[in-house]
């Protein structure tokens, strides 16, 4: 049996393949499949804008208000209808007594933020990393945190008479125990194996407390000062309600005695805008530090 040589450049010959059974099969080459880029779910663009989906229920909400209002089924004394109320909050705002009160608000909830930030923070990080600090300090923290802080309007009133005082301390106390619980929180669930590559690799306590705890803590922080600015506008509906002579609470006590409803529902509404914006400069703040952390964001 004779051999057959290919001359040299020529393409290889295809080899037949052999069976398991021992027949000869013949090889034919396979075709590579199409490739197509695979694109995730969570970066596909939907046809109606995000902003458009999150502003349409707010909006039938609105027509529906107007609608009941227009048939008579809510009625002017029970509750103002949506354009009686744009009117009066344009009138508040010409004759400035709108923004003087917003003023004045503001100021009471940033000086109550800013006392309540520092006192809850400061208990937090005596109480989260000092182990004899957390048995002087939490148990009276935990104890005073159970009191309703509305309930202590009184005392306040008698310790700091009726002026500025008592209303900066009642949204101090309001913004205090929320912060202290995350910060904590935030402390004590830092993972133990970081503490100790931390320490492994040399690092000082004012060094791990530095590079590895504080980190760790600032979301359980941040979630923290998100709750407290809610509960300090609450706690401001409060303080403005008792011995108040400005503020958007003294508006709504004096429309309150007027049986203005549109007045009070305007109030209502600057107290959710102010409370919506101070949570949107939270949540950038968060967006903003907390970069390093890789989040869900839904699909």
């Amino acid at each position: 049996m004779s051999i057959s040589h290919a001359p040299p450049g020529s393409p290889a010959p295809d080899i037949p393949e052999t069976s398991p059974q021992g027949a000869v099969e013949p090889t034919t080459p396979a075709s590579a499949p199409a490739l197509e880029p695979i694109v995730p779910t969570s970066s596909r663009r939907t046809r109606v804008p995000r902003w458009l989906r999150r502003t349409t229920g707010p909006v039938l909400l609105l027509a529906l208000w107007q609608l009941l209002s227009s048939t008579g089924v809510l009625t002017a004394d029970v509750l103002a209808s949506p354009g009686r109320i744009a009117q009066v909050a344009g009138d508040l705002v010409a004759d400035g007594s709108l923004t003087s009160a917003m003023t004045t608000s503001l100021q009471r909830v940033a000086a109550g933020l800013l006392l309540g930030t520092l006192i809850g923070t400061g208990l937090a990080l005596v109480s989260g990393l000092f182990r004899v600090g957390e048995d002087v300090v939490d148990a009276p923290v935990q104890m005073l945190r159970t009191v309703p802080f509305v309930g202590l309007i009184p005392l306040f009133i008698i310790w700091f008479g009726i002026g500025e005082a008592p209303k900066i301390a009642i949204i101090t106390l309001g913004v205090t125990f929320p912060l202290y619980l995350n910060v904590y929180a935030g402390i004590r669930g830092v993972d133990a194996q970081l503490i100790e590559a931390g320490e492994s690799l040399g690092l000082s306590r004012w060094g791990l407390v530095r590079h590895v705890i504080l980190p760790g803590a600032l979301p359980g922080a941040l979630t923290g000062l998100r709750y407290s600015l809610g509960i300090a506008w609450l706690a401001l509906v409060f303080a403005e309600q008792v011995n108040a002579d400005s503020g958007i609470g003294f508006l709504m006590v004096q429309a309150r005695d007027f049986l203005r409803t549109d007045v009070i529902v305007v109030c209502l509404i600057v107290y959710a805008f102010l409370g919506l914006l101070a949570d949107f400069v939270v949540r950038s703040l968060e967006r903003l530090l907390l970069q390093w952390r890789p989040t869900f964001t839904g699909r």
